[in-house]
């Protein structure tokens, strides 16, 4: 069977429901709920792939602590394998501040140990078997640049909160045939979209939340979706289900216009969970 390959991160979070993100000054709130889960973007995308039928070896670095162990237990329990995992000696681990409008603020409370020099050998097999490289933010992400390049497979990156300036996302920029972002830190999403498609993209995407998401293809045309009606439980998750989504229907032969309904469809899945996606909501208790 066929594979997406997902090279990024994964994470150990604790959620926080305030009723709005705190002031930078000392005082004293109450939360309206709190819960951990597993986290980050590689692992929202491998659970939505695999909801939606597709077989992912998911490359990330997972620490040999209790964060490590449930992070495993999540994705396992799930039907991720955890074949392709790299073990190391501390997980990532977040506190992840939400307001109910989907407002957050991430705190770093762990990283594992960045890649050892040659950490992206052994790669090539992972990625030329592949129908497709997602490449997500990361320094495992940065390091399986080359490899995915030289696999010659299509690479699939989200940029997330790009705001079109900072360096560390532009080799994952120049790599990518097909390009996700959202709109929050874009002033002029359609024009950054049309400067992925003329630097040598074929597909560039922009999630707008609630308004839908908009799109640009090899041949300049604009698209655009509409966001599906869904009673919002939690926004985690919803950008790596859209991605999900669209990266499925696009390797089934979808059209730009098809494969964003696609994704938009695949979003409402995590929107109504408070997980990142409904596959653990009898998983992670």
């Amino acid at each position: 069977m066929s594979s997406i390959a997902v090279v990024g991160a994964v994470s150990w979070n604790t959620l926080v429901l305030l009723d709005a993100l705190p002031d930078p000054v000392p005082h004293m709130r109450f939360a309206r709920d709190d819960w951990q889960t597993l986290g980050g973007t590689s692992a929202g995308k491998a659970l939505a792939l695999t909801a939606l039928g597709r077989r992912v070896r998911l490359r990330a670095r997972v620490g040999a602590d209790a964060a490590g162990s449930r992070v495993r237990a999540a994705l396992r329990d799930a039907g991720v394998s955890l074949d392709d995992l790299v073990p190391t000696r501390t997980s990532e681990r977040h506190l992840n501040l939400m307001a109910p409008l989907g407002e957050r603020v991430s705190l770093y409370l762990s990283t594992p140990e960045a890649p050892a020099a040659g950490a992206a050998a052994g790669l090539e097999g992972l990625l030329s078997d592949a129908d497709a490289i997602v490449l997500d933010l990361s320094d495992e992400g940065l390091a399986a640049i080359p490899a995915a390049r030289a696999a010659g497979r299509p690479i699939w990156v989200d940029l997330h909160d790009y705001d079109g300036v900072q360096e560390f996302h532009r080799p994952f920029l120049d790599a990518a045939h097909v390009v996700l972002c959202s709109a929050d830190r874009l002033d002029d999403p359609e024009s950054f979209l049309r400067s992925c498609i003329s630097g040598g993209a074929t597909l560039a995407v922009c999630t707008r939340g609630a308004d839908g998401a908009i799109a640009v293809d090899a041949a300049g045309e604009l698209h655009s979706v509409a966001a599906e009606p869904v009673d919002v439980v939690d926004t985690n998750g919803a950008g790596d289900a859209f991605f999900a989504g669209m990266l499925d229907a696009a390797l089934r032969g979808a059209a730009v216009d098809a494969a964003l309904s696609a994704g938009a469809r695949s979003a409402v899945s995590a929107l109504r969970s408070r997980h990142l996606h409904p596959l653990l909501d009898d998983v992670v208790v």
